[in-house]
């Protein structure tokens, strides 16, 4: 059966929106689209119609700024001053009666600013273009689709009127699989989204995801709802369907009982947005005084309400003390607080805070706990359930406590489903793994570090040694987690002493509370809980001076290394030293975090990737604490590393059962290191079987047989990153050595370079459904920079074998790093023309830089003689894009050329200019900062 086209499959979605009530809009360009917006726009607002002044004032005020911009405008009202002189509002969407919105559907538009682009499938609201359809035919790679969707973001979107960049979502479908996306640049594809049902199973299929998903009433909610404006970031984010799930069950719960409820949803799924959506839509219904959100930590505290005003600028404002909290549920406006459980228990029951609060207690509240553990299970929940009679309480948890985990109180085992009734929607590690949007982990259990005094100094070196194979070094960070403060202290002089006399030391921090003792016991270690450390400097209880000191200490080292002013004296400059620890692991400037129990639950970095573990941990602590290291970025986090230097192995096991099942222990844990090993090998024979020589890929006969390399050669590169984590990583372990997949690399990265510059015009190519994957092989500390340090160390060598060694080192990085491939003949011009006579007066940096730049000159000149271009034309061309990183539109090239050329010869001319100013940029601009 011959695989349904692009076409086929562009006609049978057409058609099947249109019988989903969308009504179809002939338009083929810009000024079709303008055309018809301003017919729609006056529809949609009581039947205006413009004048064409009126009309250009709104399309001047449509015509500002960029995506994140244009989505609140999107969502505002436009004071449009007509003719006559009245003023009219102007509904861009209708976000309360989101159904009561024009819909359309148009296929096929062409838009041209840089290139010449035609889009597949747009559905227009109200006119606007608010959702893009990308189609691939069955078999093509989904990822293809999304890439494309990346060149149309940089190539013609902000064409014209720039109205797709109003596009709030994109979908990408080959027919037999389907995501969505919210429209951000530079977005990787792990955040394009599988959609499901209410269960958790997948909706794939096309037509079922039209039939779900682009429902008239259900992509307009998406999109007034459910697409969230992050202020923080700029960007658009868009939930994901466990997430909506959640926030309709708490939403309809409020709505239509007073019963209360939890959420289980995996650690790492995104909860805090899930509980602002759910909470902003509740603090607006009319029979609800307030929602209040309760964390059970003050850094929690600080990092929700972030969150919150990152969701909505200004949503909420922290209780900084008691006191504050009091005022704010005095204050009728405030309706969304966010407070810790402490200072939620403290304002009412103290007799000072009890009286200025007392007559809320009959008033309708909405509690909503985040990760409902230790904290709930005593008084504290009592006291709250007593003094808000009225009040309906939702908890969120990734970890719930099922009798097996429970603590046992007054002889009754305190369960999350004993305080908060039953799960309204569940979404487990399982679940979010399959769906990749948290990551397995890869589990080594270190037996031959013998346990005894001296073991922190084996566990030292071995961290040391490992930590940037484990990390990838500068790409990931890590933490250590240890299971006393004494143990930790002696850790941080450990590492200290290890590396003092380091030249390229790791930077190590770490942060502990004071208190003598932390609050812990027995009981709750065993039931897996994870003991709090007090952030508060500022307690009355019993403090360990030799602790003080050693924090004190430690603080000293780190304003030392990042410049600043933190101590332990007070409270406010703890916590700030708290919150710069958190900021700088999520930066990657510290490379190693030594942690007791801070940071093991609640802190979210996609960025950290290692956690050392020289602690006992169990049930809901253990999947917390892994559970750091499994947030989703690109290709090259594959998977959560866990270094466990105790013997955790019954306890993981026992943890993935309770959260999950018995059986998903082969989905959530990395398969062990020499089944890797096999797996690669076997792909080696296939890939000999193909391309038994490297040479022999020149070979190949057709784009079929290229294909099928890529696709082989391209599955070892995804077994290779995840063999070189394992500690035991060996390349001899492997049946293609080094040197040997090297050099296949670069013959992959051939067949990149020669498919980048077809011609987009030219006849379709089957490689154009493959994706390369480069971020596997981008290795951002292989730079211009550090090939430099290599040419010093080539220009020093006096040794013959060295020197040769060094040289081909070098030869062979720049065909194998993506990112110097446009660069290799320059740096091999000057390591063959310069390198041994760097002039007396000169460093070897100084000498590379004059060439460079006069290489670069040389370049420019050809180029603008050869394209008869006007050099201050290139010249603002190229500063604009050392600037804003974007490449010039069509017009920009015409404009520059020094003659006028007729109407047929422009395309060929602007292909042709865009390809060599593309060059010139790779060659001398790209990946030179800081080097000329």
């Amino acid at each position: 059966m011959v695989p349904q086209s692009e076409y086929a499959l562009e006609d049978s979605l057409i058609g099947q929106l249109m019988e989903q009530e969308f009504s179809p809009a002939k338009i083929t360009n810009e000024q079709d689209m303008l055309t018809n917006l301003s017919k729609q726009l006056g529809k949609h607002n009581g039947g205006i119609t413009f004048s064409d002044e009126e009309f250009k004032r709104v399309l001047s005020h449509l015509n500002t700024g960029g995506t994140f911009e244009r989505a609140k405008i999107l969502r505002d009202r436009y004071a449009l001053k007509r003719d006559n002189g009245d003023t009219t509002y102007i509904e861009f969407f209708n976000c309360d009666d989101w159904c009561r919105n024009e819909m359309q559907v148009c296929h096929q538009v062409t838009i041209e600013g840089k290139r010449k682009n035609r889009y597949d499938v747009t559905l227009l609201f109200n006119g606007l273009p608010l959702v893009q359809i990308e189609l691939k035919r069955r078999g093509a790679e989904l990822k293809v689709a999304f890439n494309q969707i990346n060149r149309y973001q940089h190539d013609s979107y902000d064409a014209g009127y720039g109205l797709f960049q109003y596009v709030q979502l994109f979908i990408i479908s080959s027919g037999v699989n389907t995501r969505y996306f919210a429209n951000n640049r530079g977005l990787s594809y792990q955040f394009a989204f599988t959609w499901t049902d209410e269960e958790n199973k997948r909706v794939s299929d096309l037509h079922e995801f039209v039939a779900r998903f682009l429902k008239p009433c259900h992509i307009t909610k998406m999109i007034s709802h459910y697409t969230v404006l992050n202020e923080t970031q700029q960007c658009l984010m868009i939930m994901r369907p466990y997430q909506v799930y959640a926030s309709e069950a708490i939403i309809n719960r409020v709505k239509t009982t007073n019963l209360n409820g939890y959420i289980w949803h995996t650690t790492g799924s995104g909860k805090t947005l899930t509980s602002f959506k759910a909470s902003q839509v509740i603090m607006h219904m009319p029979k609800v005084h307030k929602v209040l959100f309760v964390v059970d930590r003050k850094d929690l505290d600080h990092q929700t309400a972030q969150e919150f005003n990152s969701f909505s600028k200004g949503s909420v404002d922290t209780t900084t003390n008691t006191k504050t909290l009091v005022k704010q549920l005095n204050d009728p406006s405030n309706k969304l607080i966010v407070t810790t459980i402490q200072k939620l228990n403290t304002a009412i029951t103290k007799d000072r805070h009890l009286t200025k609060i007392s007559h809320l207690q009959d008033e309708k509240f909405v509690i909503i706990f985040d990760e409902c553990h230790r904290s709930q299970f005593g008084d504290t929940h009592k006291n709250i359930k007593k003094f808000f009679g009225n009040a309906q309480m939702f908890g969120f948890t990734g970890t719930p406590i099922f009798k097996d985990n429970a603590l046992t109180r007054n002889g009754l085992q305190q369960t999350t489903r004993m305080l908060f009734d039953e799960c309204l929607h569940k979404y487990v590690i399982v679940d979010a793994i399959r769906y990749g949007n948290v990551l397995p982990f890869s589990v080594e259990y270190m037996s031959n570090i013998p346990n005894h005094p001296k073991s922190i100094e084996k566990i030292t070196e071995y961290i040391l040694k490992h930590h940037r194979l484990k990390t990838k070094f500068p790409n990931f960070t890590g933490m250590l987690c240890v299971d006393s403060i004494d143990a930790l202290i002696e850790y941080y002089r450990m590492f200290k002493e290890k590396q003092k006399d380091s030249r390229n030391p790791l930077k190590i921090a770490t942060i502990f509370s004071y208190a003598a003792n932390p609050d812990v016991v027995v009981e709750e270690a065993e039931k897996g809980f994870i003991e709090d450390e007090i952030i508060d400097t500022d307690f009355t209880g019993k403090i360990s001076k030799t602790h003080r000191d050693s924090l004190d200490a430690c603080i000293a080292d780190y304003n030392q290394m990042f410049g600043t002013s933190y101590n332990a004296n007070d409270s406010q400059s703890f916590y700030a030293y708290y919150n710069n620890i958190a900021d700088r692991v999520k930066k990657r400037e510290i490379h190693i975090l030594l942690v007791v129990s801070m940071f093991l639950t609640g802190f979210d970095s996609k960025y950290l990737n290692t956690l050392y573990v020289d602690k006992n941990l169990r049930f809901h602590g253990l999947l917390q604490a892994f559970s750091r290291t499994n947030r989703t970025i690109d290709e090259r986090k594959s998977h959560g590393n866990i270094v466990c230097f105790r013997d955790l192995k019954e306890a993981t096991d026992e943890a993935i059962t309770l959260f999950s099942n018995k059986d998903a222990k082969d989905l959530i844990i990395l398969k062990p290191y020499e089944e890797y090993v096999k797996d690669f090998n076997e792909a080696v024979q296939k890939l000999f079987e193909l391309t038994p020589t490297v040479q022999s890929v020149d070979d190949l006969s057709d784009e079929n047989a290229e294909k099928d390399f890529i696709e082989k050669f391209r599955y070892l590169l995804r077994i290779k990153n995840i063999l070189s984590t394992f500690v035991d990583y060996a390349p001899d372990d492997l049946d293609l050595d080094e040197q040997t997949y090297e050099d296949y690399k670069s013959k992959y990265l051939d067949l990149y370079e020669r498919h980048k510059k077809r011609d987009d015009d030219g006849e379709p190519s089957i490689i154009d459904d493959v994706d390369f994957e480069l971020t596997l092989i981008r290795r951002d500390e292989i730079n211009v920079a550090y090939i430099l340090m290599l040419l010093t160390l080539l220009a020093q060598t006096t040794d013959a074998e060295e020197f040769t060694r060094l040289k081909r080192e070098i030869t062979n990085l720049l065909a194998s790093e993506i990112q110097l491939r446009g660069k290799r003949q320059l740096i091999t011009d000057f390591m063959d023309k310069h390198l041994l006579d760097i002039p007396a007066d000169s460093t070897l940096e100084q000498t590379f830089e004059r060439f460079i730049n006069e290489e670069k000159d040389k370049a420019f000149t050809v180029l603008c003689a050869e394209e008869d271009l006007k050099p201050e034309s290139v010249a603002a061309i190229l500063e604009h894009y050392m600037f804003s990183g974007r490449f010039p539109r069509q017009e920009e090239i015409i404009q520059s050329l020094a003659k006028k050329i007729g109407i047929l010869q422009r395309k060929s001319i602007y292909q042709r200019v865009d390809a060599k100013l593309r060059d010139f940029i790779d060659t001398f601009i790209d990946g030179m900062g800081g080097v000329v």
